[in-house]
């Protein structure tokens, strides 16, 4: 596996239940400031039935940046964890953000 996507992936895994994160903070969070774009590279990379929470991940605006069927199965996964979706399917970042504990 791409050493960068284990990286991402190993973020992306810590991200709980009824909270989301957004491209950018899972790049900073991989030590890879600048490389959102890379995150969803990593997650359209995933394979079927992965059980990786990628749900979770959302673009800077709090919306889902997934076409379709995929956009349509992430808000449902994101409702079944009690995340409101609000006027335009957007999600409130202050409330549902995942603000990790700092390792010391």
């Amino acid at each position: 596996m791409n050493p960068t996507y284990r990286k991402i992936y190993a973020v992306i895994a810590r991200v709980p239940r009824g909270r989301v994160a957004t491209y950018g903070q899972i790049a900073i969070l991989a030590g890879l400031p600048g490389r959102a774009r890379q995150v969803g590279y990593a997650l359209h990379a995933l394979p079927d039935g992965s059980p990786l929470p990628w749900h979770r991940i959302v673009n800077a605006r709090g919306t889902s940046s997934l076409p379709g069927d995929a956009g349509d199965e992430q808000r449902r996964r994101l409702a079944r964890e009690r995340i409101v979706i609000g006027e335009g399917g957007r999600i409130d970042l202050m409330r549902y953000g995942w603000a990790p504990k700092r390792s010391r």
